[in-house]
């Protein structure tokens, strides 16, 4: 994932701990170079051998690098790529400065346009704010009705915060229905922190009284008062899911589901739920390699692309490990866990709490993402043999709406719990 304009972003979000950044490349201009554009691309289409290549752009805020920058992209991407290799350009943006400008290019070049929004304004404003502290919702929608108005392919992605946690299923029929999106990611929001840092963290990321942001880095044992709750994000995730399994299936495609589903049928597709990981590297503005989106830190800088070829970064004996621990370092409790084939222990970016025994390493969203699954299986099970057998896995809701018909809302939820149907939120 390339950032273009590392950290630097035109809005101010609470949880935003990328902001943070900036302290990384001190004094520079946080604007990729045409060299560095030049070299990004040339080795990422040398690297590929699969027909389809994704270039993909995220920040801070892409759009800051303004639309010259990518119509260049674009053209030399297209001058380079090899005979049978198919260009898929993808950017993810808050939206505020997407116009018909922006929305006609997209259009041309086919865009996959990946639009950040967490629910109805009042929710969406709780954090995702501009520098004057000023919800930022109607801007964002504006946006959005640009991209629709071109007929712009566009994904949502919606984190799952304190304020929010609350409400999975408003959220998730805002995002269908007002917005129409067909395509969401729930991205937890957990921002660590030490006890020395806390109180720092918990003011947010933006500018502190000396004019500099605190380095953000994945330490510590406490979480900020923005962060998800273990309880609170299983509880939305089945929240919004009884509403997918009953009405949307074939219809709208949440990813955690559709990774659930893989996973029923022994494939991976998702990292944060892989057996390893490792395929998510970051590209700063300068060139610099990062193992991880979320390790952007001076432990976890792999090299730079005007030194040594991305390919060479990407197989390298390091990042092989830093994957390869995903799986080795598995605490006992998610070794022997029922579900550790959908779950695989969770980012290594959250396993930062204790497991039941004791033993450093567990997730912290452990119970959410257990509660989560749990009450999933039994749906997934029945979907995963709807597929080999050939049928379409939307015929679940046609069994759902039977057994929800011949049980009655105080019947046993079939995911083993012993809460009612209807009512369920896992076992947590």
């Amino acid at each position: 994932m390339a950032k273009p304009s590392g950290s630097t972003c035109n809005i101010d979000c609470k949880y935003c701990f990328f902001l943070s950044k900036e302290a990384l490349y001190p004094g520079g201009s946080h604007r990729m170079s045409e060299a560095t554009l030049e070299a990004y691309i040339t080795q990422l289409l040398e690297a590929h051998r699969a027909p389809w290549v994704t270039i993909a752009w995220q920040g801070g805020e892409p759009t800051l690098m303004g639309l010259p920058f990518f119509e260049r992209a674009v053209e030399l991407a297209e001058r380079l790529k090899r005979p049978g290799q198919r260009l898929q350009h993808t950017i993810q943006t808050n939206g505020i400065a997407i116009d018909d400008d922006w929305c006609t290019f997209f259009a041309a070049r086919q865009f996959l346009v990946g639009l950040s929004v967490d629910g109805p304004r009042e929710l969406h404003d709780a954090y995702r704010v501009t520098r004057a502290g000023k919800g930022t919702f109607d801007l964002v929608m504006n946006g959005w009705r640009s991209l629709r108005r071109h007929g712009v392919e566009c994904n949502i992605l919606c984190t799952v915060n304190a304020a929010n946690e609350r409400h999975g299923r408003r959220v998730y029929t805002f995002l269908r229905d007002e917005l129409g999106a067909r395509f969401v990611q729930f991205i937890p929001i957990v921002e660590r922190a030490t006890e020395n840092t806390i109180t720092v963290a918990n003011r947010g990321w933006s500018a502190s009284p000396h004019g500099k942001r605190p380095l953000y880095t994945q330490t510590g044992d406490r979480v900020t008062e923005r962060s998800v709750t273990p309880e609170g994000y299983g509880r939305f995730l089945i929240d919004v899911f009884e509403e997918w399994v009953r009405r949307d299936v074939g219809r709208v495609y949440v990813q955690l589901f559709d990774a659930t589903l893989e996973a029923m049928l022994g494939r991976h597709g998702l990292c944060v739920h892989a057996p390893t990981c490792g395929d998510a590297l970051a590209l700063e503005h300068n060139g610099d390699v990062y193992a991880c989106d979320h390790f952007v830190e001076p432990d976890y800088r792999l090299g730079n692309i005007h030194e040594t070829h991305l390919l060479d970064l990407v197989a390298s004996v390091r990042q092989r490990r830093f994957g390869a621990a995903k799986r080795d370092t598995l605490t006992r409790q998610c070794r022997t866990c029922e579900v550790r084939e959908l779950c695989h222990g969770d980012c290594p970016k959250d396993r930062f709490a204790r497991s039941r025994d004791g033993e450093s390493g567990q997730s912290y969203l452990c119970a959410g993402l257990y509660a989560f699954f749990t009450h999933a299986q039994p749906a997934m099970r029945q979907m995963a043999a709807l597929l080999q057998s050939r049928r379409p896995p939307a015929a679940i809701m046609a069994m759902t709406a039977a057994r929800d018909a011949e049980a009655g809302p105080d019947s046993p939820c079939p995911c083993g719990s012993g809460n009612r149907l209807g009512l369920c939120h896992g076992r947590a």
